[in-house]
């Protein structure tokens, strides 16, 4: 497949005349972004039957191609004639089938290999070559994955126990790619981390058993290489990146003690002070280890199911950062509220979090946890950073309207703001690009189907799927990095063929006594503009609003100090006053400002009080004095 051809995949399911499963852009037509002309076997067919629409139904060549090819459809697999067509093109298998359910789909990391599930069997093919490697009879798997070098194809079916057996019956397959052969079978009951987790390189696997991590070296599943153990770990993750290789471990609290997230370097598990870095907290039910892409830091996001102020319904969230160098911090949000999301920069030098009540703030952080950009509220749910970390999409999706905000990061200037409502699926393409939203099954089971877009904001291609099916998912044909070249940003919106939706503007009821009267705009909430929070050259760092608040209060006390200093001067060496003036009268000299005078005079009280306790004082050591002397005398 050619770098400048990406492939979007997507599973929905018809229930008209039995279920059948379509698997888009795995066909014949090789789609140039999905949205091109193509040519279908041009070696072979005639010269009409070149030229085919992408992403719709067509006749290939109804004038020139024998009856059995007039059935050709753009985006499945399907056999092209094969009574008249020659052997090249019979590698194109139709992959409709009838009464089967597609439960999963994959594909490999660099895109070359896919695998999928039709309720009956896995099959495995090649996307170059379009010709079926596998086919495993395994009815009940739900999860596939490869592993990063395409060696190993691992499987995940429901756990189950026999009657006779009650250990349970194998229900994590490994297989061989090449051969098809099983490496290892294994038991794991929960879906949660149930694929092992490998190394770039695939030197390493490993998995969570019982409380420890083994650790398998060059896909050998026979001999366990070697473990980390310690008490209730619940979760860890494997570095990316080539070696030394690292592993971040979950063990959490019991008893009063503190749940705690440590980094290790394989092999060094059992060497005093082995950990490269620890973190203790309170306050986690679960956590979130998120490495960045360097391996040179690790995001915890600790949530609780419950919050005990009662300031949330879904439980309180706090984010830790701990770097390999052993240095560790709680990364400080201004805003108080749920962490929807954090995401690391391809960079590995900066992350951003989107936390907060709604309207829920976003902020770029860098290694330091300071803040960078601040890009003030809004109605968002998620970040996604391109594949090559020069563009930042902000869009708050599910229960949101969709709202997304396509910032450039280099100059922190914001290039679009497209709505995708009722979109449950966001992701990029790997060309940096180009994005897809979709509205998926289970979450939304009405008006269901996908758009292609550019980032800066016109639809390039839209499916709808009938009202009788359902969308399931949609992906991108993943490539390796380095593949696609980063490209400048542009600002202009790229022309597209697709007509542009406007949106239907939502305005608020009004009961039937205002209609006739002017609208009045009042908001809910206080809208923060984006602020750059990088210090300038030759400037301070930024204060945050806690600490701008109290610099005013010192500023004023400071200020009424220096007006009460300036009040009391004239009164060192007072004129007599005149014998009609009572005691107890107060000089009636004012500034003008009452909230100064107030100042003022609480600073006088203060100060004649000073000045008579001094003079008690004074007294007192005076009395003492007289007292040792007369002792002394005696």
């Amino acid at each position: 497949m050619a770098p400048s051809t990406p492939l979007l995949t997507g599973v929905h399911q018809r229930f008209t005349h039995g279920a059948a499963v379509e698997l888009s852009a795995l066909g014949t037509a090789v789609l140039s972004a999905a949205l091109k002309w193509v040519k279908l076997a041009p070696d072979h067919c005639p010269a009409s039957a070149r030229r085919l629409q992408a992403l719709k139904w067509v006749k290939l060549a109804p004038d020139h191609c024998p009856a059995s090819a007039h059935g050709l459809q753009a985006l499945k697999w399907v056999k092209l004639a094969p009574d008249h067509c020659p052997a090249s093109a019979h590698g194109l298998q139709a992959l409709k089938e009838s009464g089967k359910n597609c439960k999963a789909y994959t594909f490999s990391k660099d895109g070359t290999l896919f695998a999928w599930g039709n309720g009956e069997k896995i099959n495995v093919i090649s996307v170059t070559t379009k010709g079926l490697l596998h086919s495993f009879d395994l009815p009940k798997t739900v999860c596939l994955e490869f592993s990063p070098k395409n060696t190993v194809l691992a499987t995940w079916q429901p756990y189950t126990t026999s009657k006779d057996d009650t250990a349970g019956i194998p229900n994590l397959q490994l297989y061989d790619v090449k051969t098809g052969t099983c490496l290892k079978s294994f038991i794991q009951k929960k879906m949660q981390n149930w694929c092992p987790s490998w190394s770039e390189d695939e030197t390493l696997c490993a998995r969570n058993v019982n409380n420890e991590v083994h650790f398998f070296e060059n896909n050998n599943f026979n001999t366990i290489a070697n473990k980390l153990h310690l008490k209730k770990i619940n979760d860890f993750v494997l570095s990316p990146g080539p070696q030394p290789y690292k592993v971040a471990v979950y063990v959490p609290g019991s008893k009063g003690a503190p749940s705690f997230v440590r980094l290790y370097q394989y092999p060094n598990f059992d060497e005093p002070h082995a950990a490269l870095a620890n973190k203790s907290f309170f306050k986690a039910d679960k956590v979130t280890m998120l490495w960045n892409k360097k391996a040179t830091a690790v995001l915890v996001i600790a949530s609780t199911d419950v919050d005990k102020t009662g300031a949330s319904y879904y439980g309180e969230q706090t984010l830790h950062y701990i770097g390999t160098n052993g240095e560790s911090a709680v990364v400080q949000l201004p805003k108080n509220g749920p962490i929807y999301d954090v995401v690391w920069n391809s960079s590995s030098t900066e992350f951003c979090a989107v936390y907060g009540f709604m309207p829920a703030k976003a902020t770029v952080f860098n290694l330091k946890c300071d803040p960078v950009f601040d890009f003030g509220t809004g109605p968002r749910n998620a970040a996604y950073y391109s594949p090559h970390g020069h563009i930042l999409v902000l869009a708050g999706f599910g229960n949101l309207r969709g709202q997304m905000e396509v910032w450039d990061v280099r100059k922190y200037r914001l290039i679009a703001k497209p709505l995708a409502p009722d979109s449950t699926h966001f992701a990029w393409c790997p060309d940096g690009e180009h994005i897809v939203t979709a509205t998926c099954a289970p979450r939304l089971r009405v008006n269901n189907g996908y758009k292609v877009w550019h980032y800066t904001g016109s639809v390039l291609h839209k499916h709808d799927v009938p009202s009788n099916a359902e969308l399931w998912q949609v992906s991108w044909q993943p490539f390796l990095d380095g593949i696609f070249p980063e490209k400048a940003i542009t600002y202009q919106v790229v022309p597209s063929d697709v007509p542009s939706e406007e949106p239907k503007a939502a305005t608020a009821y009004r009961p039937p006594a205002l209609r006739n009267k002017p609208v009045t705009n009042s908001k809910l909430h206080e809208e923060e503009p984006p602020q750059n929070m990088k210090p300038q050259p030759g400037n301070e760092k930024p204060l945050s609003k806690t600490a701008l608040k109290n610099q005013r209060k010192h500023e004023a006390k400071k200020a009424a100090k220096q007006e009460a200093r300036s009040d009391k001067s004239p009164d060192k060496a007072p004129a007599p006053a005149p014998q009609s003036t009572p005691r107890n009268t107060v000089s009636q000299a004012t500034s003008g400002d009452p909230e100064t005078d107030k100042k003022i005079k609480n600073l006088k009280k203060v100060g004649d009080f000073s000045a008579k306790h001094m003079c008690v004082l004074k007294e007192h050591e005076i009395l003492a004095t007289d007292l040792n002397d007369g002792r002394r005398r005696k």
